[in-house]
């Protein structure tokens, strides 16, 4: 297999393929990064696929959210409601969330420029990267493929965007994280009864704590698909560029005159 593998000879490769995905540098906009991470902490991490660190700041969004009973006073407050929203918050653990809050905002808007910069020196280096591996458990390679697809299904359902595009891992953390928002919020439940014509028996199973990490989650399920879709297809051309550059651009090819030719 005539296949590049990384020897640790070049400072900074933008990419690497590997059977759970595809993991590149490229640049990105601070200021979207850190509205994610402000939507939903841990978000900004995951579109600059700093995984670990992502992964950690969600769940500990969800768990802490939950303790402070935050989106249920959020609710409240939007509906006027506001000494029902005070009553209902804890202080313990609302104390605790905000500085871990703010962190993700500011981590994430910091590592985005630093990030771009590094993408700035790799792209000028121009290191070879594997574009394919096959392992016992997948296959993955650099191809193109349409963003809207990325698109249709991650709104079918969260995470089956990031498998159509092979990130593996992301993929299966949003979806469990789909199946967990769901089941909690019973707004399936509440779909059943807005079919039957019983809106106020749906608007009361709905558990609006729950219900309120849906629209971020499939925003930046939507986002994230999208974005990395089409970064993927800008590697592939990339790779492919610089393999026909470096294999047959050497070789001189004679255009016969329009006379010659006659």
């Amino acid at each position: 297999m005539n296949n590049y593998t990384n020897d640790n000879t070049t400072r900074r490769y933008k990419a690497h393929v590997s059977t759970v995905g595809t993991t590149q540098l490229h640049l990105r906009s601070p200021y979207i990064i850190a509205w994610w991470s402000a939507a939903f902490p841990g978000f900004g991490h995951l579109l600059l696929s700093k995984y670990l660190r992502g992964y950690s700041l969600v769940i500990w969004e969800v768990l802490v959210n939950n303790m402070s009973h935050l989106n249920q006073a959020i609710i409240y407050s939007f509906t006027g409601e506001f000494d029902m929203a005070k009553e209902i918050l804890e202080p313990r653990w609302l104390l605790l969330y905000l500085p871990v809050y703010i962190f993700g905002i500011w981590d994430s808007y910091r590592t985005t420029v630093d990030m771009n910069k590094v993408f700035i020196l790799a792209e000028r280096e121009n290191a070879n990267f594997n574009s394919y591996v096959i392992g016992a458990l997948e296959i993955n390679y650099l191809d193109k493929r349409r963003p809207v697809m990325a698109i249709i299904w991650s709104f079918f359902t969260p995470g089956l965007g990031q498998l159509y595009i092979h990130r593996v891992v992301t993929a299966i953390f949003i979806m469990i994280l789909m199946i967990v928002f769901v089941y909690f919020s019973n707004v399936l439940i509440a779909v059943h009864y807005l079919f039957l014509g019983e809106i106020s028996q749906a608007t009361a199973a709905i558990n609006p704590q729950w219900f309120l990490y849906m629209p971020s989650q499939i925003g930046f399920a939507v986002y994230d698909a999208y974005v990395n879709t089409v970064e993927n297809n800008n590697l592939f051309e990339s790779e492919q560029r610089k393999f026909l550059q470096k294999n047959y651009q050497q070789y001189r090819v004679k255009i016969p005159a329009s006379d010659e030719v006659n």
